[in-house]
């Protein structure tokens, strides 16, 4: 059980990490002139990710469950999904945040993920909220938080997307590309 919790706690540290960075990069992106969109909505996801961990927690603590052989294909999955992750964070570069930051008259970036997929953060979000439990049979986790998570991005992405095509070129650089279906580079 310990090696369980390691794992997860490890998972919650990477976490703080990335908000930390994100933190830093809004203080940039302010300071370049840009502003933040939809951030009456951040705090439902920043809750929505702390429910998760602590659901996560609950569930493979009260239903103490054994590693199973096919737990390596969800492991498998969630790895690939770090690999994106950092794909996509390092393409971003100071862009990059967990909230809505819109930089008026930048380029947007179109490198990495991002050449093939409009959200590919987003896609490996939905990834790794349903695999992780899956590793330790946490189906309830799984499944209440894939559906809660999808109804949060439903909102966000629109959101989003509207905000960057009235003060950016997302409109012209991403009119082709589908939301999380990869396409070939055009």
């Amino acid at each position: 059980m310990f090696a369980i919790y390691l794992f997860i706690m490890l998972i919650i540290v990477q976490r703080v990490v990335e908000v930390i960075i994100a933190n830093r990069n809004a203080r940039w992106i302010k300071s370049q002139g840009g502003y933040e969109v939809g951030n009456e909505h951040y705090k439902y996801i920043v809750a929505m990710h702390a429910l998760f961990f602590i659901s996560l927690l609950i569930e493979v603590t009260m239903i103490e469950r054994n590693f199973v052989l096919w737990s390596v294909v969800p492991l498998f999955v969630f790895f690939l999904a770090q690999i994106g992750r950092v794909w996509a964070l390092s393409s971003l570069g100071r862009f990059w945040n967990t909230r809505i930051m819109v930089l008026p008259g930048a380029k947007v970036i179109a490198k990495g993920p991002y050449r093939y997929l409009r959200h590919p953060n987003y896609a490996i979000v939905i990834t790794e909220l349903a695999c992780l439990p899956l590793i330790f049979q946490a189906y309830w986790t799984a499944i209440v938080f894939t559906i809660v998570n999808a109804y949060i991005l439903s909102i966000r992405i629109n959101m989003e997307e509207q905000a960057l095509e009235q003060a950016t070129n997302y409109q012209e650089v991403f009119k082709k590309r589908k939301r999380f279906v990869p396409t070939s580079e055009e």
